[in-house]
């Protein structure tokens, strides 16, 4: 039987008024707070107060040696709102959308409603391998100009970012994460949500780790909608940021 995961404090950024609605922004593998400023700032400008968190073994988070599903969910439920009581709302990238599913399922109280930018719900093989390159390639050459020209119609502030991110991040934790989850699927817990949920999905035609039956499975829960920004890859709020941020502001209306 698995050890119950053992939680870390979670270091944060915030943007808005400490007074409006309370949401949480959680980030991608090898990514870090600061690259969630896109939803930031839109949800300050909406009146919201939005929180970002570092995951652990990422930005100024805590190290450890657990990497599972789980402990990032543990993390993740033990960071409560700044005036207590529940989330308004909890916004969760790729792996940071797989930790908030299980949160939120196991965690009916957590937040009101939930959006999830194209989570990492379940993860094939081929999905796996994408990931691995991925990361190995911004680890090897984490510069700017690395960044820039892997993403030239990025903005310069998620180029810098990005590179930064990738600096601040535990290479270790990073591998780490891969291979403790040797099954990656929180199925289970997407099916068990009840709370609001809204998928905010890639385009299948550019890269997408939520589509298809996968999605179609997902979706049967009643609690579950889902729109997809058109040409945009995994990262949309990198990728077609007006339109990544229209629709977690529609999901949140």
């Amino acid at each position: 039987m698995d050890a119950m995961p053992s939680p870390v404090t979670l270091p944060q950024l915030a943007w808005g008024d400490p007074r409006g609605p309370q949401a949480l922004l959680a980030h991608g593998l090898g990514s870090d707070g600061a690259l969630m400023w896109r939803y930031g700032v839109a949800l300050a400008e909406a009146g919201w107060r939005a929180v970002a968190v570092d995951l652990r073994g990422h930005g100024d988070a805590p190290r450890a040696l657990d990497y599972r599903l789980s402990a990032y969910a543990a993390d993740l439920r033990g960071t409560t709102p700044p005036r207590g009581g529940a989330w308004d709302a909890v916004v969760g990238h790729s792996l940071g959308g797989a930790a908030s599913t299980l949160a939120a399922s196991e965690s009916p109280g957590w937040t009101r409603r939930l959006v999830l930018i194209d989570p990492a719900i379940l993860l094939s093989e081929e999905d796996r391998a994408i990931v691995r390159a991925s990361q190995e390639q911004s680890f090897d050459d984490p510069s700017i100009a690395a960044v820039r020209a892997a993403h030239p119609d990025w903005h310069p502030i998620d180029v810098e970012l990005k590179a930064r991110a990738t600096t601040r991040a535990s290479r270790w934790a990073v591998e780490q994460t891969s291979l403790q989850n040797a099954v990656w699927d929180v199925r289970a817990a997407a099916a068990a949500l009840s709370v609001p949920t809204h998928v905010v999905g890639a385009d299948p035609a550019v890269h997408s780790i939520f589509t298809g039956e996968l999605a179609a499975e997902v979706l049967r829960n009643p609690v579950v909608t889902m729109s997809v920004v058109d040409g945009a890859g995994h990262s949309p709020h990198r990728d077609r940021p007006e339109a990544a941020v229209a629709a977690v502001l529609d999901a949140l209306r």
